[in-house]
């Protein structure tokens, strides 16, 4: 079973590839510039594994009940194609009672988009020794259905979090709305960037924010396109099974 799902993979990961380097060379990006997200909450542990040992060194999940098992089995090993650890992401909207269960199994955060669960996490990781990079998620596209910050209340939470030392605020997160032609989300990511790009001119961050993620499985090439620099592949690069 595992080399049928290695297999299924392997087409699925160069497909992604090729397309993730055409939308890099028309932007005149480099290819470096871009970090694939393995998405691996519809999928089986077995799956996971295979994604890992095929060199998707970056994997992220949303809900810690469902990681749980993935973690456990994966963390430590390292990968058959490249020699990497798994690098964990936390993508989905988490909880303050969630914190001590997140912090210290998932390197990066994607979902800050409260002043709240800013400091659970920087109590967290100062009991544990960490600094945690982190994205603001922005609700850009203003749909009740997503999560995060309202434009507008960006400056004022970026001035609170600079006062958290254990978190180190690296970007900006957004999710596009679900459009039939992917060209439909090309504002909402521009948007972002040309948000990411305001607040460093204002300053408010003793370092520049340098990471934009933003663009999945639908709308991934367009993202790029607007500056993406981490993307979030779950169906079009992992599967979806059940």
């Amino acid at each position: 079973m595992t080399s049928t799902i290695k297999t299924a993979l392997a087409g699925r990961m160069e497909e992604v590839e090729n397309r993730i380097a055409a939308a890099c060379a028309r932007s005149g990006r480099k290819r470096e510039e871009v970090n694939i997200i393995a998405v691996t909450k519809y999928v089986s542990l077995e799956t996971a594994e295979a994604a890992h040992q095929l060199g998707l060194q970056h994997l992220g999940e949303n809900r810690w009940q469902d990681a749980k098992e993935k973690w456990e089995a994966i963390s430590g090993s390292e990968s058959s194609e490249n020699g990497g650890q798994a690098v964990w992401h936390f993508i989905g909207s988490l909880q303050t009672n969630k914190v001590k269960d997140v912090i210290g199994k998932f390197t990066y955060i994607h979902s800050i988009d409260r002043l709240s669960l800013a400091q659970a996490i920087d109590k967290r990781a100062s009991q544990l020794g960490l600094t945690v990079p982190c994205f603001v998620q922005v609700n850009v596209s203003g749909e009740q259905s997503k999560h995060g910050l309202e434009l507008e209340q960006l400056p004022a939470l970026l001035t609170e979090l600079k006062e958290l030392s254990s978190l180190r605020i690296i970007g900006l997160m957004t999710m596009a709305p679900y459009e039939t032609e992917a060209e439909e989300t090309r504002p909402v990511f521009r948007a972002l960037r040309e948000l990411r790009d305001e607040m460093n001119e204002r300053a408010i961050l003793p370092e520049s924010m340098t990471e934009l993620s933003m663009g999945m499985s639908g709308d991934f090439e367009v993202a790029i396109e607007e500056g993406a620099t981490w993307i979030r592949l779950g169906t079009i690069l992992i599967g979806k099974e059940g």
